[in-house]
């Protein structure tokens, strides 16, 4: 079985077990993170990675790269994502935002040069947000245990499996799927101008939170909820489920 099938067996394994996750207690809030202990240590995990690795890439990288290289690499990776965030669409009744999605795809393809510039956001083609994790939860799929994954970052078991498909679906990986070297190369490349994207708001996190594992944890669900409901105010799904980081929370042991 190639990678990319592997992945995409896993990812409908963990959809299905997502109902069987939450049904014992549906109503548990996600903030008592039942696998907190877990977690906690994954976090240590990435942080350790993050420290020793990808940081600095991603320091280098970001002095290194003029910005309209970096610019280049954002657009050439998120072009690909159109496809996916356009066929989410679909899949949730948003048809007009899918076809934007194709539309996206298609210009950027061709004028914008292999998706090197982003040739529709000029024509008011705004890129979507959507992905088969909000697409499960449109579905009614619920959220379930929440798990922080090395170098995946935060997630919940929906999201994680939401992650496999659209990575799957993704054409890019099928382009270069037989062609290993170039194919880690461009995923290397991906996650180090991702990490380059988020240096900005390294010190504001390590200033503004005692509890820097619980800060992202709240702020993750939050803007997960937030995604799902398309940023509309009201009840959210599970709203109960959606913690609030409290800065003099002491952490957990």
């Amino acid at each position: 079985m190639k990678p990319n099938q592997s992945l995409f067996f896993i990812a409908l394994c963990a959809a299905a077990l997502l109902g069987g996750c939450a049904s014992t207690s549906q109503r548990a809030p996600i903030a008592a993170d039942p696998f907190e202990g877990f977690n906690r240590a994954m976090f240590n995990v990435h942080e350790g990675i993050d420290k020793v690795a990808l940081k600095p890439l991603a320091q280098g990288y970001e002095a290194a790269v003029p910005l309209p290289a970096k610019m280049s690499v954002g657009n050439f990776f998120g072009n690909f994502r159109n496809l996916v965030r356009g066929s989410n669409a679909f899949l949730q009744g948003k048809g007009e935002e899918g076809m934007t999605g194709l539309a996206r795809i298609f210009i950027n393809s061709t004028v914008g040069i292999f998706g090197l510039f982003d040739v529709a956001s000029e024509m008011d083609l705004d890129e979507g947000e959507e992905d088969f994790g909000q697409t499960l939860a449109i579905w009614g799929v619920p959220a379930g245990p929440y798990l922080f994954v090395p170098l995946l970052g935060p997630n919940t078991t929906r999201d994680l499996a939401g992650w496999g498909v659209d990575q799957y679906a993704n054409p890019l990986w099928h382009q270069v799927d037989d062609q290993p070297a170039l194919r880690n190369s461009l995923a290397g490349v991906n996650v180090i101008h991702l990490r380059a994207g988020m240096l900005p708001a390294d010190r504001l996190l390590e200033e503004a939170a005692l509890d820097k594992y619980a800060y992202i944890r709240a702020a993750y669900l939050q803007r997960r909820a937030s995604l799902v409901r398309d940023g509309r105010l009201g009840a959210a799904e599970d709203e109960d489920n959606v913690p609030v980081y409290e800065p003099d929370d002491a952490p957990a042991e």
